[in-house]
């Protein structure tokens, strides 16, 4: 059946795409987690690391999405966009937490999203060492691991004192000139905990976190997270308030409530 709120498109496959593209993807990123990779560094000043697992596990998404969605465009981390024929757009980073890659620990992902008109109507984070997957389309989030699925929802916090917050460096808040807005949420909450990457939002998602909190980070960053975290009844903008899926400064919050106290706390 197709669904209005992903422009027509039928859900269920939408969906098995998704897992597809997670699963083709998986076959380069775990030959690679904990091996001793060579990392290249995308950067001229500071880190970006990059390795060929993120490269062949994109070229390996681009496949699947290719060959269900000819006339679709794609968004990719390590490649160059393909041109959209219509509305849609796939969003991709192979592996989000490419530093936590190349430590040997699992907070990394592979982040798939759907944009229809630049907004975001379905997306997917694979953990595949652990063997997670969390998946926000048409009214629903899910989380699903060892074959089981479990439908999540956000913690329902209100209370920006109640919060815990995370975020994935202070190092990002440094080089984007920002620090100061991040301390005064820190200052306004419960707790703050370091370098999740996708995996935080996906815990906010599940309701274990209540803020996630960012800065300069670009569209293939947070915008297969979006539908994940609204989905599950979740708010994501940028600090101002303006849609998130071109990146920029963005939060994430449990509720409206919270999302509105901690943007009004990031703002001054």
């Amino acid at each position: 059946m197709n669904n209005p709120g992903l422009g027509g498109l039928d859900p269920e496959l939408v969906r098995k795409t998704m897992l597809a593209a997670a699963d083709a993807a998986a076959t380069h990123t775990l030959a690679g987690f904990r091996t001793p990779l060579a990392v290249e560094n995308k950067w001229q000043t500071g880190f970006d690391p990059v390795t060929a697992a993120d490269k062949d596990a994109e070229i390996a998404i681009r496949a699947v999405l290719s060959a269900q969605f000819p006339d679709h465009g794609i968004i990719g981390e390590e490649w160059d966009a393909k041109a959209s024929a219509g509305a849609f757009d796939w969003i991709v980073d192979p592996i989000d937490g490419t530093r936590a890659f190349i430590s040997g620990v699992p907070v990394w992902g592979t982040l798939i999203g759907l944009l229809h008109g630049g907004r975001a109507v379905a997306g997917l984070m694979a953990q595949p060492f652990t063997g997670e997957i969390y998946l926000g389309l048409s009214g629903t989030s899910i989380y699903q691991r060892h074959g089981e699925t479990q439908n999540i929802h956000t913690s329902g916090l209100t209370e920006l004192k109640r919060a815990k917050v995370t975020a994935t460096s202070p190092d990002i808040f440094e080089q984007a000139g920002t620090v100061a807005h991040l301390n005064r949420l820190r200052a306004a909450t419960l707790q703050t905990r370091w370098g999740l990457d996708c995996y935080g939002y996906c815990l906010l998602a599940a309701g274990h976190i209540d803020i996630v909190a960012e800065s300069a980070l670009k569209n293939v960053d947070i915008a297969p997270l979006i539908a994940i975290i609204e989905n599950a009844g979740g708010v994501v903008t940028t600090w101002d308030g303006g849609p998130a899926e071109q990146g920029g400064n963005c939060v994430a919050a449990a509720t409206p409530e919270l999302h509105a106290a901690a943007m009004k706390v990031l703002r001054g």
